[in-house]
């Protein structure tokens, strides 16, 4: 064999493109050994009863995980693929391929630090150094114009400042050909029975689009969205849709996992805008990919706060009394506010939510129902299909008002948004087929009509006030 021999651990990383631990493995004539483990911890129960993943990302992981290991089927080697803790698998097959060095991928959030710290410190008794690398981000933590520390809490002046003094490198190029060692076990693709997932997951026809995991859907995707359709064209018009594939780019389910880089989108935009030339669509999908930069670094700068009730403000929002009766019901799309309801039921089914939806539906749960912000942000953990703890639990803290929201109170009022961006009813219509024979106002406010007319419409799912509507003033209903 000539050169090292590099362990290549993949977390979230799930690619061969713009991939540097790779790249840098490869470099110098190495051999790799590429390794993923499925570490249980993933796929227990939190502090807040919820799981740390869901069937549906499960799902989408391991098709992920697979369209890695046929990836490196196709150049001559394979993924060894184990189940187990991270800092058991990676010191035995250190020692049992005589590996000199390991490669990974920071992360920020801190359960995800902690299990490197713990790989760390196994390697360490072996004398093998986990060699750190920065890949998750548009700006590379190196190019920023001001210490994590001193990032301000404010978005507008992060933008200012990033646009005005950094810039975003250019991707790695995938690498060729590799070494492989000769004899390696690779293990076997768990099931999701194996993961702990009883039953199958069912594709729901009502989806915005069929999500599969792995980086060959991921590049499809990309150039789908750019040229295949030339969506991108019209996406600061359409960002706010509710229904259909292409109102967004629905790339944050690959990013999420790695299967996409967010340097690969950036340099996609500015090969778009060479093309058919800048516009704020473009610019707008890029401060998408800056927003997540952003909750990254705030991550990085504020640790544990973004798990902690009052955040990095101080302060929690207010909590009511009947709230884990009412967090029930806004788990289950049963608040009787339809169009918070049909956003849930979007969720449970298929794993993703607009963008809209999403800031509605937090809002309502925190401001309207006063229920603790940190429950409904667990809830997404376990459900959304593009998980990511960051923009996840960053987002969240911004809608309580804990976050790196500048207002001093950031308020949606479910009802005007709905008539606003579901002016037909449309979408809940499509949620809720029973609804359909109301006119568009009645369909976001069906218990405005009479008793008569919901028996005649068998409004089974309204037949009574919502438990709040901000129209309402107060909570109304029994739980």
């Amino acid at each position: 064999m000539s050169g090292k021999t590099i362990l290549v651990w993949f977390r979230k990383d799930l690619r061969i493109h713009d991939n540097e631990i790779l790249t840098e493995a490869v470099r110098k004539g190495n051999n790799i050994i590429p390794v993923y483990c499925f570490d249980p911890r993933h796929f227990d129960l939190t502090y807040f009863d919820t799981l740390k993943t869901g069937v549906i990302r499960a799902q989408f992981l391991l098709e992920s995980v697979a369209d890695l290991r046929k990836s490196f089927q196709n150049l001559g080697g394979d993924l060894v693929i184990r189940v187990g803790r991270p800092e058991n698998i990676l010191p035995e097959l250190v020692s049992k391929y005589q590996v000199h060095e390991v490669y990974h991928h920071r992360e920020v959030a801190s359960e995800e630090t902690g299990i490197s710290a713990m790989v760390e410190d196994a390697l360490w008794k072996l004398k093998i150094n986990l060699k750190h690398f920065i890949g998750h981000t548009l700006y590379h933590k190196e190019d920023l114009p001001f210490p994590i520390n001193n990032i301000p809490d404010v978005f507008s002046n992060f933008r200012k400042k990033i646009e005005r003094d950094s810039s975003v490198r250019s991707c790695h190029d995938a690498p060729g050909a590799m070494v492989f060692p000769a004899n390696l076990e690779y293990g076997e693709l768990p099931s999701l029975s194996e993961l702990g997932f009883h039953d199958p997951v069912k594709i729901d026809e009502r989806s915005v689009m069929k999500f599969h995991g792995g980086e060959t859907e991921a590049l499809k995707r990309l150039q789908d969205y750019f040229w295949a359709t030339n969506s991108v064209k019209t996406y600061k018009q359409t960002r706010n849709g509710l229904i259909g594939a292409d109102y967004s780019s629905k790339f944050s389910a690959w990013i999420a996992l790695g299967c996409l880089s967010p340097r690969e989108v950036y340099w996609e935009i500015k090969k778009y805008e060479q093309v058919h030339g800048a516009n704020d669509s473009s610019y707008g999908l890029y401060l998408e990919l800056l927003w997540r930069d952003y909750f990254r670094y705030m991550f990085k700068k504020y640790g544990n706060k973004f798990f902690q009730k009052s955040g990095f403000k101080g302060v929690a929002p207010e909590e009511g009394e009947n709230q884990l009766a009412y967090f029930e019901l806004w788990k289950k799309g049963e608040t009787g506010i339809p169009f918070v309801d049909a956003n849930m039921l979007e969720l449970n089914a298929t794993g993703f939510m607009s963008n809209r939806g999403r800031q509605n539906v937090a809002s309502f749960l925190v401001k309207d129902l006063k229920v603790n912000w940190m429950w409904g942000a667990a809830y997404f953990e376990e459900k959304l299909i593009d998980y990511c703890p960051a923009n996840n639990w960053g987002n969240w803290a911004y809608i309580a008002g804990v976050g790196n929201d500048p207002r001093e109170y950031r308020y949606f009022n479910v009802l005007k948004q709905a008539l606003d961006y579901d002016s037909q009813g449309d979408y809940v219509k499509l949620w809720f087929p029973e609804l359909s024979s109301l006119s568009p106002e009645n369909i976001h406010q069906p218990w405005k009509i009479s008793e008569d007319e919901r028996a005649e419409y068998q409004l089974k799912s309204f037949a009574k006030a919502p438990i709040y509507a901000p129209e309402l003033g107060a909570t109304k209903g029994k739980i």
